[in-house]
């Protein structure tokens, strides 16, 4: 092994680490919201969920939903993808009304989730 490739092979696993890694952000967050009657998965969009501003993601929607009385979000549901495959995707948006809800609790779907409608 040349002296210019013999360095060429060590630096580059250095240059992988220096390098930040792209956190890549999810078209939308899934959060459940139960109520006394049932319970519903909706997405907020990172946008939709920065508006409501700072702290926990779940507390934002509270904190919303208790000054505004409502918020509007995508309702989620499983359904079929083109391909045929399973997936969450937006059915369209609803409100969630502040008397009728009791929990809003983060949502990890273990199957693909769609992004909400352009």
């Amino acid at each position: 092994m040349s002296p210019v490739t013999r360095r060429l092979a060590l630096a580059l696993p250095a240059l992988a680490l220096a390098l930040p890694v792209a956190a890549q952000e999810p078209a939308i967050l899934l959060f459940r919201v139960v109520s006394q009657r049932d319970e519903v998965i909706i997405g907020l969009t990172p946008a939709e969920l920065a508006a409501m501003g700072s702290g926990p993601e779940a507390e934002r929607i509270a904190r919303k939903l208790a000054s505004d009385g409502q918020v509007g979000a995508w309702r989620y549901t499983v359904g079929r993808a083109a391909d045929g495959s399973t997936r969450y995707g937006a059915t369209g948006r609803i409100a969630i009304l502040k008397q009728d809800t009791y929990r809003i609790e983060p949502y990890r779907a273990a199957i693909p989730v769609a992004p909400p409608p352009g």
